[in-house]
């Protein structure tokens, strides 16, 4: 299940896109963005995973700008490569690449970003900048302390790990105090990358519980189908 298919960004720039349909009952649109391993494996799975919860997935293949078909391993090699590759893009074009993803699915109903690790603060920053998110789930997304004064026009979840080698626990407290409507998550006993089954680090049971929270919010916030207007967006 599932196809790669091409989108436009509105500066021009086209990228790849990974999309999963879901089958029976049907829920919204949910754009999934990436580690900096690219749209893997892995990423790819987790798309199929929530197209079977009712979604329509669109993973955007975010590294197109700098370098196309990029699908890394969670080795110390992969790990290089996608810093590498990470910082050689710019925010803003990355965010256009994103709010392209949105536009591609928003027929479908309405739309919520979710990513891990650097995909999680993207997720984040959508919810902040970008039109038409409904909602966002962000996991041990380490760039969002940065950006803790950008405000979500939407609803967000976010995950993180206890023993997270990238995001101390004072990031969390900056994240929290800046942002108190927020819902945060912290997982006892994890480290970075819990949720993921590729990597060392995978923990299934906090993987399986925050994946029946994120399902539990998606479905809290999207079944209306409220997505902030226009002129909230521009304010």
């Amino acid at each position: 299940m599932g196809q790669t298919i091409q989108i436009t960004a509105s500066d021009g720039h086209d990228l790849s896109a990974f999309v999963a349909a879901p089958e029976g009952t049907r829920r919204g649109a949910l754009v999934m963005l990436q580690e900096f391993f690219g749209v893997n494996a892995h990423i790819r799975d987790m798309a199929r995973q929530y197209a079977g919860d009712g979604y329509h997935v669109i993973a955007p293949a975010i590294f197109d700008r700098v370098e196309r078909g990029v699908e890394l391993g969670y080795d110390e090699a992969g790990m290089n490569k996608g810093r590498q590759l990470r910082a050689r893009l710019v925010m803003d074009q990355t965010m256009l690449d994103v709010q392209a993803a949105i536009d591609a699915v928003l027929a479908h109903g309405p739309v919520a970003t979710l990513g891990y690790c650097w995909g999680g603060s993207l997720a984040y920053l959508a919810a902040a900048r970008l039109q038409g998110v409904a909602c966002a789930v962000g996991y041990y997304g380490a760039q969002i302390a940065a950006h803790a004064t950008e405000t979500p026009r939407a609803p967000v979840l976010l995950h993180f790990a206890e023993h997270d080698e990238y995001i101390p626990l004072t990031d969390v407290e900056k994240i929290r105090l800046a942002q108190p409507a927020l819902t945060i998550y912290m997982y006892p006993g994890t480290e970075h990358g819990f949720s993921c089954n590729d990597r060392r680090f995978y923990k299934p049971v906090a993987a399986a519980l925050a994946r029946e929270r994120s399902l539990a919010f998606l479905v809290s916030h999207m079944a209306a189908g409220q997505v902030a207007d226009t002129q909230d967006m521009q304010r």
